[in-house]
């Protein structure tokens, strides 16, 4: 997509598509886009294999259309159906996710399938799932805003591995770094192993390994979506029916109706302490150890699970308050607080019993974590601090629709900090209906529960809890060993495995918080350290020297443009153009284009072209519209993507720029 020359105002806008497009769908896109913004976009022919789309306001004035129009253009063009806002939690998922490509930013589940494979079924199956559930044919797109991309088809990717011919465990590591392409979709992932042979020609069950994107589902959903299938495999690959609805579409629209008076007021009167309590670091040292993501286990056997839930029920409470309380504790030990202290940390609620219909049953990423605030007091009954607990879950259960970006706002945090450094996950899997084992186990299939094997912390720190088929209780730390190493995170998991099988015997009312806290005397504070930044690299770089009479070609470098991009473009470049990079510091801020100028001119007899790729388009439309009149000659912008595809599509744009200076 070009934009020559980027007008300063004016009733229309005109953008020259460039590369291999059929008229009908651009006409297509343009009155799609035409729905959904007050512009009116119109297309035209403009010679080989170019379309020009006219953007014009339908209200009247002169004001110039946001990015977010051209972003749509360019999803739609891209060969997305429709496109889904996704709340604050979700943005940040997707923003991780591209902007630390390498952080295997997945989840995985596991179980034993056991019984005879019919893969042709099993693909089938899940082909079916996919044509039924839209969030399976979601893609991401963050060329403006982190939102979903539906489309209208996407493959599921089912592969069949023979006994021995990878290790279980390197399966699991090899899966969870290969991640995904977020721009496609098809963003889950299954994986059959089968079982060992034995005697009489029979085989052991075959292991099945699901791997899905954490910014598209979580657990529940993912539960959710494999009853969906044993329905499809049970009746022959396929399911009855069209698309289900309600899905994200319907949320996201539920979400924009919400009257925001009540939570506002929660959250701006909600305590919280200035900066969320985390067990803190002694120095600035890095964990030593391997890097990546570290997980520990424990669990409480179904006595003492049993114990632990009769001892929390009998005083008005569930067990996951008692771990919010234990949790509490430790984070106020880590602290080295004195006196009463509120203690800050996440709690993730899944938002499936939000007042909307049919939001149970909707298997995408409803939900977020929201900080749970108690104050932890050493004189205050331990019956005290878990009231606290249960009733601090029951205010956020009302709120659990209201985004995290949200909540930063009204508690007058800086839109950009972290709402807490650890967090809760208690989940509750989907139980599959007695009916439905019962057609699979017609046909000879047995599966047991899927277990959670591997996701993402996505903060240094993550508890996730869940109950055991035989009653315990599971628990698991994942966290980030740039922050956490595998030993401290060990032992912050014993500690809290020994206080939850401790409460039981604290039967007097008042018995106190400190009395608790004296069973770690002796042990040492496990220490977190804070998550590095992410690298921004030089404000300014020169790429490639070039001709000094030739044009200067601007590379808009931000977070989130597809890796690989620019390095492509640079490397395959074949004109006389000099090739900057520059960062963008804050959207629509020109400022740094006057370091590419010289008394006025730009440097040399050229031109300034700024380019990017995914939002590094969007920051250059922004730029060259805070640029002043004539500084910018074009703007070329193409959508996320490959870095290789990203880098061809600029290539394509810069070609149709850079002519119009000769």
């Amino acid at each position: 997509m070009v934009l020559a020359p980027v007008p300063a105002s004016g009733p229309s806008v005109e953008v020259e598509l460039c590369g291999p497009l059929d008229p009908g769908l651009a006409e297509a896109v343009a009155a799609r886009v035409t729905r959904r913004h007050a512009y009116t976009v119109t297309a035209e022919a403009s010679g080989a294999g170019r379309l020009t789309l006219r953007v014009e306001s339908s209200q009247g004035g002169s004001a110039r259309p946001g990015a977010e129009v051209f972003a749509d253009v360019l999803a739609l063009v891209g060969g997305a159906r429709d496109t889904v806002a996704v709340a604050g939690h979700q943005q940040d998922l997707i923003r991780a996710a591209v902007e630390e490509p390498a952080g295997g930013h997945v989840g995985q589940v596991a179980w034993n399938w056991t019984g005879p494979v019919d893969l042709a079924r099993f693909t089938a199956a899940w082909l079916s799932v996919a044509d039924r559930e839209s969030v399976l044919r979601a893609a991401f797109d963050w060329t403006h805003l982190p939102r979903l991309m539906l489309h209208d088809r996407a493959a599921i990717d089912v592969a069949h591995l023979a006994h021995g011919a990878v290790s279980w465990s390197d399966l699991i590591e090899r899966d969870r770094l290969r991640g995904f392409a977020p721009h496609r979709p098809g963003l889950l992932r299954v994986t059959l192993m089968d079982g060992p042979p034995r005697p009489g020609g029979t085989h052991a069950p075959t292991r099945v390994l699901l791997t899905y994107h954490r910014a598209l589902l979580d657990e529940r959903g993912v539960h959710l979506l494999l009853r969906e299938f044993y329905r499809a495999y049970a009746r022959g690959g396929t399911l009855p029916g069209r698309e289900r609805r309600p899905d994200a579409r319907d949320h996201a629209q539920w979400l924009a109706r919400q009257r925001t008076e009540g939570a506002r007021a929660y959250w701006a009167t909600a305590t919280a302490p200035p900066e969320p309590a985390a067990p803190g670091a002694q120095d600035d040292a890095s964990p030593a150890g391997p890097l990546g993501i570290g997980r520990v286990h424990r669990r409480l056997r179904p006595p003492q699970t049993t114990r632990l839930r009769t001892w929390a029920a009998m005083r008005g409470a569930g067990e996951s308050s008692a771990l919010h309380a234990v949790w509490a504790l430790l984070l106020y030990r880590a602290a080295g607080a004195a006196g009463p202290v509120p203690v800050s940390f996440g709690v993730h609620l899944s938002a499936r019993d939000i007042p909307m219909e049919g939001a149970a049953g909707i298997p995408g990423l409803l939900g977020n974590p929201l900080p749970m605030t108690v104050t932890v007091d050493p004189a205050e009954p331990v019956t005290g601090l878990l009231a606290q607990a249960r009733d601090a879950a029951l205010d956020l259960a009302v709120h659990a629709w209201v985004p995290g970006d949200r909540v930063r706002v009204w508690t007058g945090r800086n839109p950009d900090a972290e709402l807490f450094e650890t967090g809760i996950v208690f989940d509750n899997r989907v139980e599959l209906s007695a009916a439905l084992l019962a057609e699979l186990r017609a046909q000879d299939v047995e599966v047991d529960a899927p277990r959670s094997i591997s996701a993402h912390p996505g903060l240094p720190l993550t508890l996730a809890a869940r109950h055991d088929p035989d009653g315990g209780l599971s628990l698991t730390v994942r966290h980030d060993r740039r922050c956490l190493g595998d030993v401290d995170a060990s032992a912050l998991l014993s500690h809290c495995v020994r206080l939850l099988r401790s409460l039981p015997d604290h039967r007097d009312p008042q018995s106190a918080v400190g009395d608790l806290l004296e069973l770690l005397q002796g042990f040492e504070v496990p220490r977190v350290l804070p998550r590095p930044p992410v690298p921004e690299g030089p404000d300014v770089a020169v790429l490639r020297a070039g001709d000094p009479a030739a044009d200067t070609i601007v590379l808009v470098r931000t977070r989130g443009v597809p890796v690989g991009a620019y390095e492509a473009l640079v490397r395959h470049h074949r004109g006389l153009e000099r090739i900057v990079s520059l960062r963008a510091a804050r959207p629509g801020d020109a400022s740094g284009l006057s370091g590419l100028l010289g008394a006025g001119e730009p440097v040399g007899a050229g031109r300034l072209v700024l380019c990017g790729a995914g939002p590094g388009g969007a920051a250059a439309y922004e730029m060259a519209c805070a640029a002043g009149a004539g500084m910018v000659a074009a703007v070329v912008m193409t959508g996320v993507g490959s870095g290789s595809g990203c880098a061809g599509a600029l290539a394509a744009g810069l070609k149709s720029a850079c002519a119009g200076s000769r």
